[in-house]
């Protein structure tokens, strides 16, 4: 692939690994396992430009048991870090968040995820640029794609009368996500002075005015 800010096809794409990465059994932050998803829980996952930033906005959430970072939408199997950010693996920086569904929602989730960087810019997020940055909203039931569908309608508006351009955020169904390296894990929490790119609109996303079934 010759730029990074075009997706590259199954048959460009880096051939990757079948042994996933070591990570972590505990979250460095809540003590959680980083692995497990509890009873009455659910897993979320969003990609929203440099995942260090994303991730310390949804561990700070209320009623988020664990959150882990890695990549998604991809082709590569268990891609490292180097080869995502070449451009040649089709992954998206993510969050996956696992959240206890008696204290909080989804609705919740995607507050944070419209309200925490700028969903206009396709394949950059400010000063970060290349596909890694995109915009991505991957669900992990139809409930969760339908709501996810209906808040972007909601936003897209505002977003246009404060000047923005369309949203160029990827809704769809949770593809396989793999666990970035160890060293990546909870890094804000490691790193309190480390770098972190994560910025919103100014603009609020009314969440829940649409109905979903």
């Amino acid at each position: 692939m010759s730029s990074k800010f075009q997706l590259p096809s199954k048959e460009q794409a880096l051939p990757g690994r079948a042994d996933p990465v070591s990570v972590p059994q505990v979250h460095e932050v809540s003590g959680h396992s980083l692995i497990e998803v509890p009873d009455q829980h659910q897993v979320a996952v969003f990609g929203m430009g440099c995942f260090w930033g994303a991730e310390r906005i949804f561990w700070e959430a209320p009623g988020v048991f664990s959150t882990a970072v890695g990549y998604a939408g991809g082709h590569t199997p268990n891609p490292t870090y180097e080869e995502v950010c070449s451009g040649q693996t089709g992954h998206s920086e993510v969050v996956r968040v696992v959240y206890d569904r008696a204290t909080t929602d989804y609705d919740a989730m995607l507050s944070l995820f419209w309200n925490n960087h700028d969903p206009s810019q396709g394949m950059r997020q400010g000063n970060d640029q290349g596909t890694q940055y995109r915009s991505v909203i991957f669900c992990t039931s139809e409930h969760d794609l339908k709501a996810a569908e209906a808040s972007k309608r909601q936003f897209e508006p505002l977003l246009s009368q404060a000047g923005f351009g369309p949203i160029s955020t990827e809704i769809q169904m949770a593809p396989p996500f793999y666990y970035a390296e160890a060293y990546h894990q909870q890094y804000l929490a490691k790193n309190p002075s480390g770098y972190c790119g994560i910025g919103g609109t100014g603009v609020s996303c009314p969440i829940g005015l649409d109905a979903v079934d």
